[in-house]
């Protein structure tokens, strides 16, 4: 009998590199920003988000690239690509990327604008003699008084350039004397607003257009007035990324929160691992900073149009033009909390699933805040790893302390770029008398939970929150995230030994539910794929759905294939990296792999196991990535509730029917916008959005029966009212 080929599940050609896949997801934002079917200021914010995202993926992902090539780390990825081959890659990668979204800025956003009425002004040859009048007004009332020119010479060394920082770079030669040509810098304020908006051009028709110019352009125009005794011979803007991957060693570390507050301040001073500068920039001052910031030609981005496209979210929350936005969605109430019971009551009733931004993060809130002014609750504990800059659950947790009860909080100081905010939420909670927790040596605590331990007539009760998202109301409206309310006994002993184990208490003996990383959720998740992979060779019913921000695991990935190839289907729905290959013969051909990117950001982690026609249903913190099973405190936690599995079943359904907003992943690595031609469109966002604003005001309007008898129907229009 002939031996099967077996494929070798762990050969690095099976697997895509990460950072690769990262700016292939970003493709697929900037996508977003190319569809003309889309409002025309949700194209500028597209558009901005890619920009946003380049940054902090060369502050840390490329940064950290860097360090190992110093480092002389050469141990490959599990593509097989060593750092050096990584960043080779990343640089042809990342510039061609930056190519597509300034042709997108130039050759098709700007004209879009110019037709509907604003100009975005490049430069004083673009302004009427009233519109320069005012510009240069606004200079020297304005920016003039805050801006700080300066030279380098023998007795000034080149400045310090801060990370991010806009700043504009000039060659400047004295009047009275010589040829020699000298450099000089002033830095673009960021306390001043980048856009400036310009008097308004009226037509013979009565029509106006918006003009605005940009705080460099105006800058740069008025710079002799900086160096009176020199004439200008350059001037451009150029923009720095600097390494702002934290280094700390915890075990060193006496006080972490001190160590984490010395390393914030070093964060504006790391290697320089990115420069962009203007296209027509003079080469001679090129050639400056090239020397004196010390980067490679391969770091170097030449940019046709303005440096640093995050202005143009700013840009959109410009009044006047809501007609080229999409309308704001509310979030709407929960049905199962439509009532005149506290949260308490209902949460008694049954287990509780709360769908984020579609159904409001209001409830949330008020769990914390009802605790804190209840008589009977004795205790509250809970997990922060990113809160909004005014957020109400500290303020209750802060009320809670001051009331008396045991407040437990653990705020991860390791939040990347949330330190700084994370270090001034902990204090404040310590000065209200919180127990504050700063997370496990080594690990990050990624996990969202919050405990609530009430007294009542039967004894004391536990109430538990379980989420796939940050206890942050602002990006609550933003991110798509599941949370579920429960008081099942079992959640509630797990979740007390979850904090005992965060506290520094041991671990327990045993789990009921929870499934916590990085003690044991490899292994549940490993078990689970295993389990599907058994079921399909014994001809059993054998699926798996799994829905993340990102997929890049080894293991997992390898496990994925052993089950793909025993005959397993297995859907994906994966928004950002993936480092599988989906729809390979022989290896992944059962195998499909989806990324949503849409208004709001996919964020929640759902996990489903047919379990041969008993299905497991998983939802959590944890995406299937190295440093979310080993090196994070996780939890994935499963649904019991046959009702709340009915709709976590239909968001995945719902997802994997998209066909507006989906792009599905190739053989090949690339990512397609699936055919819907002659099928129903289905935007599974928009879908969502619908399906809230009916839920709601069929809660209502049962209500209004209940009170008058009678059955109201539900009416369109009054769902388009509510919403």
């Amino acid at each position: 009998m002939a031996v099967q080929n077996v494929p070798d599940f762990l050969n690095p050609q099976n697997y895509v590199n990460r950072e690769l896949s990262w700016i292939e997801f970003n493709h697929r934002v900037l996508e977003e920003a190319r569809d003309k079917t889309l409002p025309l200021f949700e194209r500028l914010k597209f558009l901005s988000i890619t920009s946003s995202n380049l940054d902090e993926f060369f502050m840390v992902r490329v940064a950290s690239l860097k360090d190992q090539v110093h480092a002389k780390y050469t141990k490959p990825d599990i593509a097989g690509l060593t750092p050096e081959e990584q960043l080779d890659k990343i640089s042809k990668r990342a510039h061609k990327l930056v190519n597509v979204q300034y042709s997108t800025y130039n050759r098709s956003l700007l004209p879009a604008l110019s037709q509907n009425g604003l100009n975005i002004l490049d430069g004083y040859e673009d302004l009427t003699e009233e519109q320069a009048e005012y510009a240069d007004r606004y200079f020297k009332e304005n920016v003039y008084p805050v801006l700080t020119p300066m030279a380098v010479d023998p007795s000034r060394p080149f400045p310090l350039v801060r990370n991010k920082s806009l700043n504009i770079a000039a060659l400047l030669k004295k009047k009275t004397k010589g040829k020699e040509l000298e450099f000089a810098m002033v830095q673009v304020p960021s306390v001043l607003p980048r856009i400036i908006e310009l008097p308004v051009t009226v037509h013979e028709d009565g029509k106006e257009t918006h003009n605005v110019i940009l705080l460099e352009e105006i800058i740069e125009k008025n710079i002799p007035s900086l160096f009176l005794n020199y004439d200008i011979i350059a001037a451009h803007p150029f923009r720095i990324m600097r390494n702002a991957d934290l280094t700390i060693d915890e075990d060193e570390a006496n006080d972490l929160l001190e160590e984490i507050q010395k390393q914030l301040k070093r964060r504006q001073w790391g290697e320089v691992i990115r420069l962009e500068i203007e296209e027509k920039i003079d080469k001679r001052l090129l050639k400056i900073l090239k020397k004196e910031l010390a980067v490679s030609s391969e770091d170097i981005f030449e940019i046709n149009g303005p440096l640093d496209l995050t202005f143009l979210m700013k840009m959109y929350g410009m009044p006047g033009f809501d007609h080229l936005k999409n309308q704001p969605h509310t979030p709407q109430p929960v049905p199962e909390l439509m009532n005149e019971d506290d949260i308490f009551t209902n949460i008694r009733k049954g287990d509780i699933l709360l769908h984020h931004p579609y159904e409001t993060f209001d409830p949330v809130v008020e769990f914390v805040r009802t605790a804190a002014k209840d008589p009977q609750v004795l205790a509250i504990k809970q997990t922060l790893y990113r809160v909004s800059g005014h957020s109400p659950i500290i303020a209750a947790l802060a009320e809670a302390a001051e009331n008396g009860k045991q407040v437990s909080v653990l705020v991860e100081l390791k939040a990347r770029f949330d330190e700084e905010n994370n270090i001034i939420w902990a204090k404040k909670l310590e000065k209200a008398g919180c127990h504050v927790i700063y997370g496990l040596l080594g690990l990050k605590t990624h996990s969202k939970i919050t405990l609530v331990v009430r007294r009542e007539e039967d004894g004391i009760r536990r109430y538990v929150h379980l989420g796939t998202g940050n206890y942050n109301d602002s990006t609550a409206k933003l991110y798509t995230d599941c949370g579920m309310f429960t008081c099942n006994p079992l959640y509630g002993e797990d979740a007390t030994a979850v904090f005992n184990m965060l506290s520094g208490y041991s671990e327990p003996l045993s789990w009921n539910c929870l499934a916590v990383a990085p003690l044991r959720l490899r292994e549940t998740m490993l078990r689970r794929i295993q389990r599907e992979k058994e079921n399909a060779e014994k001809g059993r019913k054998a699926h798996i759905i799994a829905k993340m921000n990102s997929l890049c695991d080894k293991e997992i990935i390898a496990a994925l294939y052993e089950a793909s190839c025993a005959g397993v289907t297995i859907q994906l729905i994966i928004r950002g990296i993936c480092c599988l290959r989906a729809g390979v013969p022989g290896l992944s051909e059962n195998i499909s792999v989806r990324s949503i990117v849409g208004n709001f950001l996919e964020h929640s982690r759902i996990f489903y196991f047919e379990n041969n026609g008993a299905p497991k249903l998983f939802m959590g913190s944890a995406d299937w990535m190295p440093r979310n099973l080993d090196k994070r405190v996780e939890i994935v936690f499963p649904v019991e509730s046959e009702e709340v599995k009915e709709k976590v079943m239909h968001i995945l359904e719902v997802q994997l029917a998209d066909n507006v907003k989906a792009h599905i992943l190739q053989p090949d690595g690339s990512y397609e916008k699936p055919d819907r031609r002659g099928k129903t469109q289905v935007n599974s966002q928009n879908q969502f959005c619908e399906e809230a604003a009916r839920s709601a005001v069929m809660e209502r309007k049962k209500a209004d029966t209940i009170g008058r008898g009678t059955f109201i129907p539900v009416e369109s229009q009054e769902v388009e009212d509510w919403k």
